[in-house]
């Protein structure tokens, strides 16, 4: 790096050296709850919402062997997404009437017991009709089986056209309650849209889960990464051939198989209040008083030996340092 004049070195402290100072800070243990979670992978069968049903089940169950607290399933799962193909003429519309769901229907009924046996919460995506009406839907459902939350997926790859029945965009997104803290939901084609993922976090939404049936280009990694970035929160996305987790801003666990279970650990932050707050403000005051006395010392032994100009860097720990 080419040497900096004094002045300039204030600027590049607050730009480049100050965020590497206070990771330590910000991720603080006692800031954050650990959960074992499960992004699971595997290509649903089309329209054969039985034998799909039998499918999930089989890995939710293996996913709870090991060790995952919840797990999350693709979008569509159930019923095998089938909305391109009937745009393509390749499935009638009519079909949609026999896979879609609604919440008391008895196969989800099957999986709120089985989310009470297992001791795990489980979200995954399905068709529900609500009316004569179908949406995308993304289900969570409690470890006593309970249904915590939905979501209906919000932006369409395809655009939308209001005679499409089969496939009505959603009109809100809202965090909701869970055993971890709030959450919320977005469905594929969502993620390439950073405001759709922050509306559930302005609610108060401390992780993402995102059920997918999309695209698995490097880009969509890269797309998820950043709205786990954005919004300083965990993700835990389920694509047919992709499964990834992403927490304290980085990639923990990723697959690119498209039959997978992948497990992780991700690190929920804690919500907003005046205790948090505090506890953060401790922490960053704790690393001032050790640091601001380095900087003094630092500054005023250079401004001893009359140099004009240092070059900089990081040692190890990420610290600035002047190089001799």
């Amino acid at each position: 790096m080419p040497p900096l004049r004094r002045r300039d070195r204030a600027q590049y402290i607050e730009l480049v050296a100050k965020p590497q100072c206070f990771k330590p800070v910000n991720w603080r243990r006692n800031m954050f709850r650990e959960v074992r979670v499960a992004a699971i992978s595997f290509k649903p069968v089309k329209l054969d919402l039985q034998g799909n049903a039998v499918r999930l089940e089989e890995m939710f169950r293996e996913a709870a062997a090991g060790g995952a607290e919840l797990a999350v399933a693709p979008e569509g799962v159930l019923e095998g997404y089938v909305v391109n193909e009937i745009f393509d003429g390749e499935i009638s519309p009519d079909e949609m009437n026999r896979v879609s769901l609604t919440m008391r229907s008895p196969v989800i009924g099957r999986f709120r017991e089985l989310a009470r046996s297992l001791n795990m919460c489980l979200a995954f995506g399905l068709a529900e009709r609500i009316g004569g009406e179908v949406y995308n839907c993304a289900a969570f459902l409690d470890q006593r089986g309970r249904l915590r939350g939905k979501y209906h997926k919000m932006q369409l790859a395809e655009g939308h056209h209001r005679s499409w029945w089969f496939n009505r965009l959603g009109k809100r997104s809202r965090a909701f309650d869970t055993p971890f803290g709030r959450a919320g939901m977005v469905i594929c084609n969502d993620r390439w849209n950073p405001d759709i993922a922050r509306i559930p976090v302005l609610d108060g939404a401390r992780y993402l889960l995102i059920p997918s049936f999309g695209s698995t280009a490097r880009a969509q990694d890269r797309a998820v990464l950043a709205r786990a970035r954005e919004n300083g929160v965990p993700i835990v996305e389920a694509n047919v051939g992709v499964t990834l987790i992403a927490s304290k801003g980085e990639i923990v666990a990723l697959s690119r198989k498209k039959t997978a279970i992948t497990h992780g650990t991700i690190a929920i932050p804690a919500p907003p209040s005046h205790r948090n707050r505090d506890r953060h403000e401790r922490g960053f005051l704790a690393w001032r008083r050790r640091e601001m006395p380095l900087r003094y010392r630092d500054r005023m032994g250079r401004r001893r030996q009359g140099r004009d100009t240092v070059e900089v860097g990081h040692d190890a720990k990420g610290r600035l340092i002047e190089k001799e």
